[in-house]
C-alpha cells in the first residue's frame, strides 16, 4: 500500500472514531499527523509543526476573545436591537442582511475568512437572541461570503483570473463571478426554506418598543433579573432582559463599537491580519475594563481551536507528502474527459472542506492545465465548476469559515451544532460538484 493511500485511509478512520467515540477530532488528527508524518512521510517534528495553522489559531482566539468581551459588556445585545430597528423588526430579513453584508465585503476585496470573522459573531448573536436556527444563520453568512468571493477585484477572482492568464488559457471573470453568485444564492434560498425561514415571517416584531416591554414584563413575571446584561435562560438559549440599561451606550460599549469599526477598517482597508488585530483590540479593552475580560476568557472556544488546528495540521502533512498531487495526477490520466472533470471537482470540494480554499484552487487549476489544453472540455465552465466546488463547501466545520461560525455560536449546544455543520457540509460536498458539473461542464461552456 502506498503512503498516499494509507494517509487517506487514516483520514477516514479519524472521522469514524471522532464521530462514534465522541473524541475531539483535532486531538486525533494531531496524533495521526505525528504517526503518518513520522512513519510514512519521514517528517521530523519541525516538518509536522510547519503545517500548524498559526494564523488561523490567532484568528479563532482573537476574534472569539474580542466578541466575548463585547458580549460581557452588553455591546452585542445593543447591536442586536440596533439591527432589529434597521430591518424594522422583520426577523425573516436578518439572515439575508447578513448574507448580503458578507457578500459585499468579499466582493470589494475582503478575504472570505476575514469577512466571516467580522460578521459571524454578530449574526450568531442575532440567531441566539431571536430563535433563528444556528445552521440557517451560520450557513447564510458563509454562503454570502462565497457569493461575492469571485468578483474580478476579489481575492479568489483575481487569483483564478491571474492563473488562467499566466497559463495562456481563455477565461471570463464575469462568468466566474456570476457562477459563484447564483450557486450560493440558490443554496441559501433552499436552505432558508428547508430550515423554517419562511415561518420567521410570522414573528415580525412590528413596534420594537412594544415587544421589548412585553418581554420585560414576561421576564419579570417569570422571576428574571433586570440587569443590563443579565437574563433568564431557557433551554440552550439565553434571553436578555431588554430594559433602559441594555439600550444605553456606556463608555465600554462605545469603546467596543469603535474597536469593531477599527477591526473592519484594519482588515479591509489596511489589509492587516484579522486575528492579530482582534486580539490587540481585545487586550486594550481588557486593560481598561478588566472585569469584562475575566468573564470573556472562559468564552474563547478552545475545543473548536483544537479541532480545527489539529485537522489542518494533518491536511498539511498530506500536502507535504504529496497525497494531493498524487490524487490529481491519477485523475488527470483518466481517458474519459467528462469523468475526469467531475473527479477534479470532487477533489477540490473534499480537500477544500479541510484546508484553504484559495490554496487548493491555486494548486488544482495548474494541475488541470494539461487536461484543459486538450480542448475536449470548455475552459470557462470547467474553471467555474472547479472554483465554486472548492469554495461552496466552506460551510464545513473543518474549513476556516465553518470554524469561525462554530466558534461564534453563542448559547448553543456546540457539539450538536458541530454535527449539523458536518452533516450539512458533507451534503454540500456530495451534491454541489455534481450539480455544478452538470450545469457548467457538460454543456461545454
Amino acid at each position: 500500500m502506498s503512503a498516499e493511500l494509507l494517509s487517506i485511509l487514516v483520514l477516514a478512520v479519524l472521522f469514524v472514531v471522532g464521530t462514534t467515540r465522541s473524541v475531539n477530532m483535532g486531538a486525533l488528527a494531531f496524533a495521526a499527523a505525528f504517526g503518518v508524518g513520522t512513519l510514512a512521510a519521514g517528517l521530523d517534528a519541525d516538518g509536522i509543526f510547519a503545517g500548524f495553522p498559526g494564523d488561523l489559531f490567532v484568528v479563532l482566539v482573537g476574534v472569539t476573545y474580542f466578541f466575548a468581551i463585547a458580549r460581557a459588556n452588553g455591546t452585542t445585545d445593543w447591536l442586536v436591537h440596533a439591527g432589529i430597528r434597521l430591518v424594522r423588526g422583520r426577523i425573516a430579513l436578518i439572515p439575508w442582511v447578513m448574507f448580503t453584508v458578507t457578500g459585499v465585503l468579499t466582493a470589494i476585496g475582503a478575504v472570505s475568512p476575514a469577512a466571516v470573522a467580522i460578521v459571524a459573531p454578530l449574526a450568531m448573536g442575532f440567531a441566539a437572541r431571536y430563535g433563528i436556527k444556528p445552521l440557517l444563520m451560520g450557513a447564510l453568512v458563509v454562503h454570502g461570503a462565497q457569493a461575492g468571493g469571485f468578483s474580478p477585484i476579489s481575492i479568489y477572482g483575481s487569483t483564478i483570473n491571474g492563473i488562467l492568464e499566466r497559463e495562456g488559457l481563455p477565461g471570463s471573470p464575469i462568468a466566474l463571478f456570476l457562477a459563484s453568485l447564483f450557486a450560493n444564492l440558490a443554496i441559501a434560498a433552499l436552505l432558508f426554506v428547508a430550515l423554517g425561514g419562511l415561518r420567521l415571517r410570522g414573528r415580525d416584531l412590528g413596534d420594537l418598543g412594544d415587544e421589548e416591554a412585553k418581554e420585560a414584563k414576561e421576564a419579570k413575571e417569570g422571576g428574571g433579573g433586570s440587569g443590563g446584561t443579565g437574563g433568564t435562560v431557557t433551554g440552550t438559549r439565553a434571553r436578555t432582559t431588554p430594559d433602559a440599561d441594555l439600550l444605553r451606550l456606556t463608555p465600554a460599549r462605545i469603546a467596543t463599537l469603535v474597536g469593531l469599526v477599527a477591526l473592519v477598517v484594519a482588515v479591509l482597508v489596511f489589509d492587516l491580519d484579522a486575528g492579530l488585530t482582534a486580539i490587540t483590540l481585545a487586550v486594550l479593552l481588557a486593560v481598561v475594563w478588566p472585569e469584562d475580560s475575566k468573564a470573556a476568557v472562559a468564552h474563547i472556544t478552545w475545543p473548536t481551536v483544537l479541532l480545527i488546528c489539529g485537522m489542518l495540521t494533518y491536511v498539511a502533512v498530506l500536502q507535504e507528502m504529496g497525497t494531493i498531487d498524487w490524487a490529481g495526477e491519477h485523475v488527470g490520466s483518466i481517458g474519459i474527459p467528462l469523468l475526469a472533470a467531475l473527479l477534479f471537482c470532487y477533489i477540490g470540494a473534499v480537500v477544500s472542506a479541510f484546508a484553504s480554499s484559495v490554496g487548493i484552487i491555486g494548486a488544482l487549476i495548474p494541475l488541470a492545465v494539461p487536461f484543459l489544453e486538450q480542448g475536449e472540455i470548455g475552459v470557462v465552465g470547467m474553471v467555474a465548476a472547479l472554483s465554486v466546488s472548492a469554495t461552496v463547501v466552506d460551510v464545513s466545520p473543518f474549513s476556516t469559515n465553518g470554524a469561525l461560525v462554530l466558534a461564534a455560536a453563542e448559547d448553543t449546544d456546540r457539539e450538536r451544532f458541530f454535527r449539523q455543520l458536518m452533516l450539512y457540509g458533507g451534503a454540500v460536498t456530495l451534491l454541489a460538484p455534481l450539480v455544478l458539473w452538470l450545469a457548467l461542464v457538460v454543456p461545454g461552456l
